[in-house]
Protein backbone atom coordinates (compact mmCIF):
# COMPACT_ATOMS: atom_id res chain seq x y z
CA UNK A 1 0.00 0.00 0.00
CA UNK A 2 1.37 3.52 -1.19
CA UNK A 3 -0.55 6.10 -0.10
CA UNK A 4 0.80 9.60 -0.51
CA UNK A 5 -0.39 12.70 1.62
CA UNK A 6 0.06 15.96 -0.05
CA UNK A 7 2.01 18.21 2.36
CA UNK A 8 -1.38 20.70 2.61
CA UNK A 9 -3.44 17.73 3.38
CA UNK A 10 -0.59 16.32 5.77
CA UNK A 11 -0.90 20.33 7.07
CA UNK A 12 -4.23 20.33 7.60
CA UNK A 13 -4.18 16.46 9.71
CA UNK A 14 -1.57 17.41 11.62
CA UNK A 15 -3.04 20.71 13.08
CA UNK A 16 -6.10 19.04 13.96
CA UNK A 17 -3.94 16.48 16.19
CA UNK A 18 -1.53 19.30 17.21
CA UNK A 19 -4.64 20.45 18.83
CA UNK A 20 -6.01 16.95 19.74
CA UNK A 21 -8.47 16.00 17.31
CA UNK A 22 -8.62 13.29 14.96
CA UNK A 23 -8.70 13.80 11.48
CA UNK A 24 -8.44 11.67 8.30
CA UNK A 25 -8.21 11.56 4.64
CA UNK A 26 -11.22 10.27 3.16
CA UNK A 27 -13.41 8.78 0.48
CA UNK A 28 -12.42 9.46 -3.17
CA UNK A 29 -9.10 10.47 -2.57
CA UNK A 30 -8.12 7.25 -0.58
CA UNK A 31 -9.60 4.79 -3.05
CA UNK A 32 -7.81 6.26 -6.14
CA UNK A 33 -4.42 6.06 -4.58
CA UNK A 34 -4.98 2.98 -3.38
CA UNK A 35 -6.25 2.26 -7.26
CA UNK A 36 -2.36 3.79 -8.35
CA UNK A 37 -4.70 6.30 -9.78
CA UNK A 38 -3.91 10.56 -9.14
CA UNK A 39 -6.87 11.83 -6.91
CA UNK A 40 -8.30 15.58 -8.47
CA UNK A 41 -9.16 16.19 -4.97
CA UNK A 42 -8.76 15.56 -1.38
CA UNK A 43 -11.78 15.39 1.22
CA UNK A 44 -10.60 15.73 4.74
CA UNK A 45 -13.32 14.04 7.86
CA UNK A 46 -12.49 15.49 11.54
CA UNK A 47 -14.01 15.06 14.98
CA UNK A 48 -13.76 18.60 15.22
CA UNK A 49 -16.57 20.69 14.94
CA UNK A 50 -17.31 22.99 12.53
CA UNK A 51 -16.66 25.93 14.44
CA UNK A 52 -13.24 24.47 15.93
CA UNK A 53 -12.62 23.65 12.69
CA UNK A 54 -12.71 27.90 11.77
CA UNK A 55 -10.98 28.49 14.81
CA UNK A 56 -8.02 26.25 13.79
CA UNK A 57 -6.93 27.89 10.46
CA UNK A 58 -6.21 31.45 9.16
CA UNK A 59 -8.50 31.38 5.70
CA UNK A 60 -12.01 28.79 6.07
CA UNK A 61 -15.25 29.26 3.89
CA UNK A 62 -18.43 28.27 5.68
CA UNK A 63 -19.40 26.49 2.48
CA UNK A 64 -21.73 24.11 4.56
CA UNK A 65 -21.58 24.82 8.24
CA UNK A 66 -25.03 23.41 8.71
CA UNK A 67 -24.04 19.93 7.28
CA UNK A 68 -20.87 20.22 8.92
CA UNK A 69 -18.75 20.98 5.76
CA UNK A 70 -16.12 24.06 6.10
CA UNK A 71 -13.54 24.80 2.86
CA UNK A 72 -10.35 25.11 4.00
CA UNK A 73 -7.81 27.51 2.56
CA UNK A 74 -3.69 26.53 2.15
CA UNK A 75 -1.94 28.13 -0.29
CA UNK A 76 -5.04 29.17 -2.36
CA UNK A 77 -5.89 25.51 -2.33
CA UNK A 78 -9.71 24.35 -0.99
CA UNK A 79 -9.97 21.46 0.83
CA UNK A 80 -13.55 20.48 2.09
CA UNK A 81 -13.41 19.54 6.34
CA UNK A 82 -16.38 17.89 7.02
CA UNK A 83 -17.08 16.60 10.98
CA UNK A 84 -17.68 12.97 11.49
CA UNK A 85 -21.51 13.10 11.47
CA UNK A 86 -24.83 10.65 10.84
CA UNK A 87 -27.32 11.28 9.80
CA UNK A 88 -31.40 11.46 10.15
CA UNK A 89 -34.14 10.84 8.10
CA UNK A 90 -34.23 11.63 4.11
CA UNK A 91 -37.80 13.06 3.44
CA UNK A 92 -36.83 13.49 -0.55
CA UNK A 93 -34.72 10.67 -1.55
CA UNK A 94 -31.60 13.07 -1.64
CA UNK A 95 -30.87 15.53 1.65
CA UNK A 96 -31.14 14.44 5.31
CA UNK A 97 -33.31 16.15 7.27
CA UNK A 98 -30.66 16.63 9.65
CA UNK A 99 -27.42 15.60 10.73
CA UNK A 100 -25.81 14.80 14.20
CA UNK A 101 -22.19 15.35 14.55
CA UNK A 102 -20.32 12.66 16.31
CA UNK A 103 -16.98 11.24 17.57
CA UNK A 104 -16.30 7.96 15.96
CA UNK A 105 -14.93 7.84 12.74
CA UNK A 106 -17.02 4.33 12.19
CA UNK A 107 -20.35 6.10 12.50
CA UNK A 108 -18.97 8.64 9.65
CA UNK A 109 -17.85 6.03 7.74
CA UNK A 110 -21.62 4.11 8.34
CA UNK A 111 -23.25 6.23 6.11
CA UNK A 112 -21.65 6.56 2.91
CA UNK A 113 -22.80 5.05 -0.31
CA UNK A 114 -20.08 2.22 -1.29
CA UNK A 115 -17.78 0.90 0.39
CA UNK A 116 -14.45 1.34 -1.65
CA UNK A 117 -15.73 5.46 -0.73
CA UNK A 118 -16.28 4.52 3.16
CA UNK A 119 -12.15 4.28 3.66
CA UNK A 120 -10.33 6.55 5.49
CA UNK A 121 -6.61 7.51 6.31
CA UNK A 122 -3.80 8.85 7.99
CA UNK A 123 -0.07 8.41 8.97
CA UNK A 124 -0.74 8.30 12.71
CA UNK A 125 -4.09 5.06 12.38
CA UNK A 126 -3.03 4.02 8.85
CA UNK A 127 -6.35 2.66 6.39
CA UNK A 128 -9.59 2.40 7.87
CA UNK A 129 -11.38 -0.08 6.86
CA UNK A 130 -14.23 -1.26 8.37
CA UNK A 131 -17.12 -2.31 5.39
CA UNK A 132 -14.05 -4.49 3.50
CA UNK A 133 -13.82 -1.77 0.74
CA UNK A 134 -10.08 -2.86 0.11
CA UNK A 135 -11.15 -6.36 -0.77
CA UNK A 136 -14.20 -4.73 -3.20
CA UNK A 137 -11.48 -2.68 -4.54
CA UNK A 138 -9.26 -6.15 -5.46
CA UNK A 139 -12.11 -7.90 -6.53
CA UNK A 140 -13.38 -4.64 -8.55
CA UNK A 141 -17.00 -4.76 -6.97
CA UNK A 142 -19.08 -2.09 -6.40
CA UNK A 143 -21.09 -2.27 -3.00
CA UNK A 144 -23.42 -0.24 -0.71
CA UNK A 145 -22.50 0.21 2.54
CA UNK A 146 -24.74 -1.87 4.21
CA UNK A 147 -28.25 -2.62 2.84
CA UNK A 148 -28.47 -1.09 -0.50
CA UNK A 149 -32.30 -1.26 -0.68
CA UNK A 150 -31.91 2.02 2.61
CA UNK A 151 -28.75 3.56 0.70
CA UNK A 152 -30.65 4.14 -2.40
CA UNK A 153 -34.48 5.35 -0.56
CA UNK A 154 -31.63 7.54 1.48
CA UNK A 155 -29.94 9.07 -1.73
CA UNK A 156 -31.55 7.81 -5.30
CA UNK A 157 -28.86 10.01 -7.21
CA UNK A 158 -26.38 6.65 -5.32
CA UNK A 159 -28.26 4.31 -8.36
CA UNK A 160 -26.55 6.63 -11.31
CA UNK A 161 -23.70 6.73 -9.33
CA UNK A 162 -23.15 2.86 -8.92
CA UNK A 163 -23.08 2.90 -12.25
CA UNK A 164 -20.95 5.50 -13.19
CA UNK A 165 -18.11 4.46 -10.50
CA UNK A 166 -18.48 0.57 -12.77
CA UNK A 167 -18.08 2.55 -15.81
CA UNK A 168 -14.62 4.85 -14.44
CA UNK A 169 -13.37 2.03 -12.79
CA UNK A 170 -14.42 -1.05 -14.80
CA UNK A 171 -16.36 -2.70 -12.09
CA UNK A 172 -19.15 -4.78 -11.61
CA UNK A 173 -22.26 -4.17 -9.58
CA UNK A 174 -22.54 -6.31 -6.62
CA UNK A 175 -25.77 -8.78 -7.43
CA UNK A 176 -27.43 -7.15 -4.41
CA UNK A 177 -26.85 -3.47 -5.25
CA UNK A 178 -28.39 -3.89 -8.77
CA UNK A 179 -31.16 -5.96 -7.63
CA UNK A 180 -31.90 -2.62 -5.53
CA UNK A 181 -31.43 -0.18 -8.57
CA UNK A 182 -33.67 -2.34 -10.11
CA UNK A 183 -36.04 -1.69 -7.30
CA UNK A 184 -35.96 1.72 -6.68
CA UNK A 185 -35.07 2.76 -10.26
CA UNK A 186 -38.58 5.48 -9.95
CA UNK A 187 -36.75 7.23 -7.19
CA UNK A 188 -34.79 8.98 -10.20
CA UNK A 189 -37.82 11.22 -10.68
CA UNK A 190 -36.98 12.71 -6.52
CA UNK A 191 -33.60 13.83 -8.27
CA UNK A 192 -32.86 17.26 -9.86
CA UNK A 193 -31.74 17.13 -13.79
CA UNK A 194 -28.96 18.84 -12.89
CA UNK A 195 -27.23 16.18 -11.03
CA UNK A 196 -28.46 13.27 -13.32
CA UNK A 197 -26.93 15.45 -15.95
CA UNK A 198 -23.59 15.52 -14.30
CA UNK A 199 -23.78 11.75 -13.54
CA UNK A 200 -24.86 10.74 -17.12
CA UNK A 201 -21.78 12.94 -18.26
CA UNK A 202 -19.14 11.05 -16.38
CA UNK A 203 -20.62 7.89 -17.99
CA UNK A 204 -20.34 8.83 -21.08
CA UNK A 205 -17.00 10.17 -21.42
CA UNK A 206 -15.93 6.85 -19.04
CA UNK A 207 -13.87 3.99 -20.90
CA UNK A 208 -17.10 1.55 -20.62
CA UNK A 209 -19.53 4.17 -21.71
CA UNK A 210 -21.97 1.53 -24.03
CA UNK A 211 -21.60 -0.50 -20.82
CA UNK A 212 -23.28 1.97 -18.84
CA UNK A 213 -26.15 3.26 -21.27
CA UNK A 214 -26.73 -0.66 -21.52
CA UNK A 215 -27.09 -0.41 -17.33
CA UNK A 216 -28.94 2.27 -17.68
CA UNK A 217 -31.45 0.32 -20.14
CA UNK A 218 -31.66 -2.82 -17.99
CA UNK A 219 -32.38 -1.41 -14.21
CA UNK A 220 -34.89 1.17 -16.15
CA UNK A 221 -33.33 4.26 -15.38
CA UNK A 222 -32.81 5.01 -18.95
CA UNK A 223 -36.70 5.45 -19.17
CA UNK A 224 -37.03 7.95 -17.16
CA UNK A 225 -33.69 9.39 -17.38
CA UNK A 226 -33.57 9.79 -21.02
CA UNK A 227 -36.78 8.16 -22.90
CA UNK A 228 -36.00 9.29 -26.11
CA UNK A 229 -33.04 7.34 -26.32
CA UNK A 230 -35.02 4.40 -24.65
CA UNK A 231 -37.25 4.33 -27.29
CA UNK A 232 -34.72 2.70 -29.41
CA UNK A 233 -34.43 -0.23 -27.63
CA UNK A 234 -35.71 -3.05 -29.42
CA UNK A 235 -36.47 -0.54 -32.81
CA UNK A 236 -35.12 -2.70 -35.37
CA UNK A 237 -36.72 -1.47 -38.97
CA UNK A 238 -36.39 -3.36 -42.11
CA UNK A 239 -34.36 -0.88 -44.33
CA UNK A 240 -33.17 -1.03 -47.80
CA UNK A 241 -29.54 0.06 -46.60
CA UNK A 242 -29.41 -2.01 -43.06
CA UNK A 243 -31.73 -3.51 -40.71
CA UNK A 244 -29.72 -2.91 -37.70
CA UNK A 245 -31.06 -2.55 -33.97
CA UNK A 246 -31.40 1.17 -33.81
CA UNK A 247 -30.18 1.33 -29.86
CA UNK A 248 -27.36 -0.80 -30.22
CA UNK A 249 -26.20 0.99 -33.16
CA UNK A 250 -26.41 4.20 -31.12
CA UNK A 251 -23.85 1.98 -28.34
CA UNK A 252 -21.29 1.19 -31.08
CA UNK A 253 -21.41 4.68 -32.34
CA UNK A 254 -20.14 5.78 -28.88
CA UNK A 255 -17.55 3.16 -28.47
CA UNK A 256 -16.15 4.88 -32.14
CA UNK A 257 -15.62 8.04 -30.76
CA UNK A 258 -13.01 9.54 -28.78
CA UNK A 259 -14.21 10.42 -25.01
CA UNK A 260 -14.84 14.01 -26.04
CA UNK A 261 -18.38 15.26 -24.33
CA UNK A 262 -19.58 16.94 -26.88
CA UNK A 263 -19.31 14.18 -29.19
CA UNK A 264 -20.50 11.54 -26.55
CA UNK A 265 -23.38 13.13 -26.26
CA UNK A 266 -23.87 13.62 -30.02
CA UNK A 267 -23.22 10.26 -30.88
CA UNK A 268 -25.71 9.21 -28.03
CA UNK A 269 -28.42 11.29 -29.84
CA UNK A 270 -27.60 10.95 -33.45
CA UNK A 271 -30.62 9.13 -34.12
CA UNK A 272 -32.98 9.96 -32.00
CA UNK A 273 -35.43 11.51 -34.77
CA UNK A 274 -35.51 8.44 -36.62
CA UNK A 275 -38.84 6.50 -34.64
CA UNK A 276 -41.03 9.86 -35.12
CA UNK A 277 -39.56 10.27 -39.07
CA UNK A 278 -39.89 6.49 -40.02
CA UNK A 279 -41.70 5.70 -43.44
CA UNK A 280 -42.85 2.97 -45.47
CA UNK A 281 -40.85 2.51 -48.59
CA UNK A 282 -41.66 -0.37 -51.65
CA UNK A 283 -45.53 -0.85 -50.34
CA UNK A 284 -44.44 -0.93 -46.78
CA UNK A 285 -41.90 -3.89 -47.00
CA UNK A 286 -38.79 -1.47 -46.32
CA UNK A 287 -38.76 1.73 -44.43
CA UNK A 288 -36.43 5.05 -44.49
CA UNK A 289 -36.19 8.05 -42.16
CA UNK A 290 -36.57 11.17 -44.38
CA UNK A 291 -35.47 14.10 -42.58
CA UNK A 292 -34.37 12.38 -39.31
CA UNK A 293 -31.23 14.53 -38.96
CA UNK A 294 -33.43 17.50 -38.78
CA UNK A 295 -35.37 15.72 -36.35
CA UNK A 296 -32.97 14.90 -33.62
CA UNK A 297 -31.40 18.13 -33.79
CA UNK A 298 -34.59 19.06 -32.75
CA UNK A 299 -35.28 16.70 -30.16
CA UNK A 300 -32.11 17.19 -29.18
CA UNK A 301 -32.43 20.68 -28.27
CA UNK A 302 -35.16 19.88 -25.86
CA UNK A 303 -33.73 17.08 -24.09
CA UNK A 304 -30.43 19.05 -23.42
CA UNK A 305 -32.50 21.59 -22.69
CA UNK A 306 -34.34 19.89 -20.01
CA UNK A 307 -30.80 18.56 -18.71
CA UNK A 308 -29.85 21.77 -18.12
CA UNK A 309 -27.16 22.00 -20.48
CA UNK A 310 -25.30 25.17 -21.16
CA UNK A 311 -26.75 26.69 -24.55
CA UNK A 312 -23.09 26.58 -26.53
CA UNK A 313 -23.44 22.77 -25.73
CA UNK A 314 -27.14 22.64 -27.04
CA UNK A 315 -26.06 24.65 -30.05
CA UNK A 316 -22.96 22.42 -30.99
CA UNK A 317 -24.77 18.67 -30.50
CA UNK A 318 -27.54 20.10 -32.49
CA UNK A 319 -25.26 21.67 -35.57
CA UNK A 320 -23.43 17.76 -35.49
CA UNK A 321 -26.54 16.03 -35.22
CA UNK A 322 -28.06 17.95 -37.98
CA UNK A 323 -25.30 17.07 -40.72
CA UNK A 324 -23.96 13.73 -39.36
CA UNK A 325 -25.78 11.79 -42.11
CA UNK A 326 -23.06 10.96 -45.33
CA UNK A 327 -25.35 10.44 -48.28
CA UNK A 328 -24.60 10.46 -52.11
CA UNK A 329 -21.29 8.70 -52.14
CA UNK A 330 -21.05 9.05 -55.44
CA UNK A 331 -20.97 12.72 -55.80
CA UNK A 332 -18.21 14.51 -53.80
CA UNK A 333 -19.32 18.11 -52.47
CA UNK A 334 -18.30 21.33 -54.17
CA UNK A 335 -16.03 23.73 -52.63
CA UNK A 336 -19.16 26.20 -51.98
CA UNK A 337 -21.47 23.46 -50.40
CA UNK A 338 -18.40 23.08 -48.04
CA UNK A 339 -17.95 26.26 -47.52
CA UNK A 340 -21.80 26.60 -46.63
CA UNK A 341 -21.07 23.55 -44.00
CA UNK A 342 -18.57 25.07 -42.40
CA UNK A 343 -20.22 28.74 -41.52
CA UNK A 344 -23.30 26.46 -40.07
CA UNK A 345 -21.21 24.06 -38.45
CA UNK A 346 -18.13 26.45 -37.42
CA UNK A 347 -14.97 25.75 -37.71
CA UNK A 348 -13.91 25.05 -34.76
CA UNK A 349 -16.77 21.88 -34.69
CA UNK A 350 -15.82 20.57 -38.10
CA UNK A 351 -13.20 18.08 -36.70
CA UNK A 352 -15.90 16.62 -34.07
CA UNK A 353 -18.13 16.50 -37.27
CA UNK A 354 -15.69 14.38 -39.20
CA UNK A 355 -15.55 12.10 -35.76
CA UNK A 356 -19.25 11.61 -35.45
CA UNK A 357 -19.78 10.66 -38.94
CA UNK A 358 -16.81 8.54 -39.26
CA UNK A 359 -18.41 6.55 -35.67
CA UNK A 360 -21.58 6.67 -37.95
CA UNK A 361 -20.18 4.67 -40.96
CA UNK A 362 -17.74 2.40 -38.96
CA UNK A 363 -21.04 0.46 -38.09
CA UNK A 364 -21.64 -0.05 -41.50
CA UNK A 365 -21.37 -2.98 -43.75
CA UNK A 366 -19.97 -1.28 -46.70
CA UNK A 367 -18.23 1.62 -44.83
CA UNK A 368 -14.85 2.34 -47.19
CA UNK A 369 -17.06 4.72 -49.90
CA UNK A 370 -18.30 6.69 -47.15
CA UNK A 371 -15.35 7.06 -45.12
CA UNK A 372 -13.74 8.27 -48.50
CA UNK A 373 -16.36 11.02 -48.79
CA UNK A 374 -15.59 12.21 -45.48
CA UNK A 375 -11.89 12.23 -46.05
CA UNK A 376 -12.27 14.14 -49.22
CA UNK A 377 -14.55 16.64 -47.49
CA UNK A 378 -12.38 17.18 -44.65
CA UNK A 379 -9.61 17.40 -47.08
CA UNK A 380 -11.19 20.54 -48.70
CA UNK A 381 -12.12 21.92 -45.83
CA UNK A 382 -8.60 21.97 -44.46
CA UNK A 383 -7.78 23.69 -47.64
CA UNK A 384 -10.32 26.69 -47.46
CA UNK A 385 -9.22 27.04 -43.69
CA UNK A 386 -5.07 27.36 -44.56
CA UNK A 387 -5.97 29.34 -47.64
CA UNK A 388 -7.91 31.53 -45.34
CA UNK A 389 -10.13 31.78 -47.88
CA UNK A 390 -13.51 34.03 -46.87
CA UNK A 391 -16.66 32.39 -44.92
CA UNK A 392 -17.87 34.86 -42.92
CA UNK A 393 -19.55 38.64 -43.16
CA UNK A 394 -16.79 40.23 -41.18
CA UNK A 395 -14.26 38.71 -44.29
CA UNK A 396 -15.52 40.97 -46.73
CA UNK A 397 -14.37 43.67 -48.41
CA UNK A 398 -17.21 45.49 -47.67
CA UNK A 399 -19.07 46.72 -44.57
CA UNK A 400 -22.16 47.79 -43.20
CA UNK A 401 -21.34 51.52 -42.89
CA UNK A 402 -19.93 51.23 -47.08
CA UNK A 403 -23.38 50.34 -48.14
CA UNK A 404 -25.16 53.04 -45.99
CA UNK A 405 -22.18 56.00 -47.09
CA UNK A 406 -22.08 54.61 -50.83
CA UNK A 407 -26.06 54.29 -51.56
CA UNK A 408 -27.34 56.35 -48.60
CA UNK A 409 -29.10 53.64 -46.78
CA UNK A 410 -30.57 53.98 -43.39
CA UNK A 411 -29.37 51.26 -40.64
CA UNK A 412 -31.93 48.33 -40.40
CA UNK A 413 -32.82 44.99 -41.94
CA UNK A 414 -32.14 45.89 -45.43
CA UNK A 415 -28.16 46.25 -44.66
CA UNK A 416 -27.73 42.90 -43.23
CA UNK A 417 -29.74 41.63 -46.48
CA UNK A 418 -27.07 42.90 -48.61
CA UNK A 419 -24.40 41.52 -46.52
CA UNK A 420 -25.88 38.08 -46.49
CA UNK A 421 -26.36 38.22 -50.05
CA UNK A 422 -22.95 39.10 -51.07
CA UNK A 423 -21.32 36.33 -48.93
CA UNK A 424 -23.12 34.18 -50.64
CA UNK A 425 -21.83 35.14 -53.83
CA UNK A 426 -18.36 35.39 -52.41
CA UNK A 427 -18.40 31.85 -51.28
CA UNK A 428 -19.37 30.85 -54.28
CA UNK A 429 -16.71 33.05 -55.97
CA UNK A 430 -13.95 34.18 -53.47
CA UNK A 431 -12.20 36.66 -56.64
CA UNK A 432 -15.40 38.98 -56.13
CA UNK A 433 -14.48 39.90 -52.99
CA UNK A 434 -13.46 43.58 -53.99
CA UNK A 435 -15.08 46.46 -52.89
CA UNK A 436 -16.04 47.34 -56.22
CA UNK A 437 -17.43 44.33 -57.23
CA UNK A 438 -19.18 43.91 -54.18
CA UNK A 439 -20.74 47.55 -54.75
CA UNK A 440 -21.58 46.93 -57.96
CA UNK A 441 -23.14 43.30 -56.85
CA UNK A 442 -25.31 45.19 -54.56
CA UNK A 443 -26.40 48.08 -56.59
CA UNK A 444 -27.43 45.76 -59.47
CA UNK A 445 -29.39 42.99 -57.39
CA UNK A 446 -30.88 45.45 -54.62
CA UNK A 447 -31.77 48.10 -57.56
CA UNK A 448 -29.81 50.74 -55.29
Amino acid sequence: MNIIIPSDVKFIINNFYNNKYEAYMVGGCVRDSLLGISPKDYDITTSAKPEQTISLFEKTIPTGLKHGTITVLINNNPYEVTTFRTEGTYLDNRRPSSVEFVTNIKEDLSRRDFTINALAYNSNSGLIDYFNGVNDLKNKIIRCVGNPDKRFKEDALRMLRAIRFSCQLSFNIEDSTYNAIKDNYKLIENISFERIRDELCKILISPNASKGLDLLRDTKLLELVLPEVNSLVDFSPKCTNHNRNVFLHTLKVIDNTEDNLILRISALLHDVGKLNTLTPLNNGNFYGFPGHCIEGASMSKKILSKLRFDNDTIKIVSKLIEHHLVLNVNTMPTKYEVKKLLVDVGIANMTLLFNLQRADIKSLDNPKIFLEKVAYTENLTNEIIKNKEPLFIKDLAITGENLISEFNLKPGKIIGDILNFLLDKVLENPELNTKEELLNLAKINFSL
